[in-house]
């Protein structure tokens, strides 16, 4: 699988493990995060991996910033991103099987090593179910989406 995978200054501690266990597990990942602690915009850097899970380039993505928190309200605000902050493998399983999560969102203030493992094995073995109901939710997401899309470009700010 092709795996994006991008971090902030302060998920810099966990990227190398994160990017060494995807290897490990015979991914191929694309890194696209900083490579150092100096302070980065998460918003910036997770624009990097959703284009490219957005673009097909890669399969799914993992964002590393110090709660997930932000990285995960960035990457949602992409059409036909989902993401979630994952820091256990219910989360990171289900996520996937009932949303269809394609961008996992790690806090590496809040999670270790072990911890992290376990929920990007979780997230990446797992798959979106075939259950009607799962599907029919998030083509209902991908309506939402489109509609938000049209009433966006259909507001002008302009006076009269």
């Amino acid at each position: 699988m092709r795996i994006a995978l991008s971090n902030d200054h302060a998920g810099f501690s966990l990227k190398p493990f994160v990017a060494d266990l995807l290897t490990r597990l015979g991914h191929h990942v694309i890194d696209v995060g900083t490579q150092d602690t100096l302070p980065v915009d998460f918003p910036v850097m997770t624009q990097r991996v959703t284009g490219l899970v957005q673009s097909g380039a890669a399969d799914r993505g993992i964002l590393v910033c110090g709660t997930g928190v932000g990285a995960a309200i960035a990457a949602n605000k992409v059409r036909g991103i989902r993401a979630a902050v994952i820091h256990d493998t219910y989360v990171a399983r289900q996520g996937v099987e009932h949303d269809d999560v394609n961008v996992a969102c790690l806090g590496a203030w809040i999670i270790g090593q072990k911890i992290a493992e376990d929920v990007i094995r979780a997230f990446l073995s797992a798959e979106f179910s075939t259950d009607a109901d799962f599907r029919r939710r998030v083509e209902q997401l991908h309506e939402m989406e489109g509609a938000m899309a049209q009433g966006a470009a259909g507001q002008g700010g302009g006076s009269s």
